[in-house]
């Protein structure tokens, strides 16, 4: 079982996207020599605690000033582009970087109407997700001779694609098509259990994957207590209610009691959003990471840690990939 970073170069309160940038070219290095499989970045827009917008050109810096690990998008939010520019774009990171970029492919947004009129996309884009992805699948794959239009760099890198999902959607779409699929259980929860069984029961052998092949998000944040990664993962929790109630933010710092931060009608919401996670010192990390391995018996775990203090961030991941690194 292989495991992975999902970061989103987020910004946190006392900082700015230049340092955000900085942060998650470091943690991919680091990441790198602890063993992760794949460090990926989310295509999001209009939010100030993220600086991963611009997804394929921070790919190309992380990639640039990494040297084995994969590095790719989780993901691209395909309705806001048109499957040419998006196949010019990662064929010509695979072109520059060889056999280490990935492609995810999410159906949302990515942003509201405002985003979408600011793109100048249409919402009912989504609609149209799935030809959207066999064309894209078209231009990476091998050279067609009679095509009218050809990715130029794109054909023949065969960048591998992977569905993104939070629901029984993206679970079809790639089961039908035969490809990799990712979910998103570290903030949306709810369809897991269903999707991941609809997948695998599903899934049509083709020449883009011949099983299936699961990734699961699980937010994980280790500290030397529990107590100690309690009080860290306050800002993820904090961060997350703000979205929630339509005014996302920075990354806030730990506080000691959340309640003071999270309206009570609203923390609910929140656990149950963040419920996929383990969160403690490296025993009770240890414990909720294999009960979720024994439940889902995924092939890959894809990590996410929003945590204030780099140093706690890079500590944190670093035991949980000595815990995974006696799981792999």
């Amino acid at each position: 079982m292989q495991f992975s970073i999902l970061d989103l170069a987020v910004v946190a309160e006392g900082s700015d996207a230049r340092q955000a940038i900085a942060n998650s070219v470091a943690l991919a290095q680091a990441a790198e020599d602890w063993g992760y499989h794949r460090f990926w970045l989310a295509e999001h827009h209009n939010m100030p605690g993220i600086a991963s917008a611009a997804t394929s050109v921070l790919i190309n810096h992380v990639a640039g000033q990494t040297r084995t690990i994969r590095v790719g998008a989780g993901g691209v939010m395909l309705p806001n582009h048109a499957p040419l520019a998006i196949a010019e774009q990662f064929g010509t990171l695979a072109t520059i970087h060889g056999d280490r970029i990935d492609l995810g492919l999410g159906r949302a947004p990515g942003g509201d109407g405002a985003v979408m009129h600011a793109l100048r996309r249409s919402m009912s884009r989504n609609e149209d997700f799935p030809n959207d992805v066999v064309e894209l699948l078209r231009y990476l794959g091998p050279e067609q001779p009679q095509a009218r239009v050809a990715a130029h760099p794109g054909q023949g890198t065969n960048v591998p694609v992977w569905i993104l999902g939070s629901s029984l959607y993206g679970a079809s779409l790639a089961a039908a098509l035969g490809l990799p699929y990712a979910f998103a259980s570290h903030f949306a929860p709810g369809d897991l259990d269903q999707a991941v069984q609809l997948y695998r029961e599903r899934f049509e052998q083709t020449p883009f994957g011949e099983r299936p092949r699961f990734m699961l998000a699980v937010n994980v944040i280790v500290a030397d207590t529990d107590a100690q990664a309690q009080r860290l993962r306050t800002s993820q929790m904090i961060s997350f209610a703000r979205l929630r109630l339509g005014t996302p933010g920075l990354l806030p710092p730990p506080v000691d009691d959340i309640s003071q931060e999270v309206p009570a009608a609203v923390l609910p919401s929140v656990q149950q959003a963040l419920s996929v996670s383990a969160v403690g010192a490296p025993a009770t990390v240890t414990a909720q990471l294999d009960g979720l391995i024994a439940r889902y018996r995924p092939d890959e775990l894809i990590l996410v840690g929003n945590i204030y203090d780099q140093q706690a961030r890079h500590r944190s991941f670093e035991m949980a990939a000595e815990i995974l690194r006696g799981r792999a």
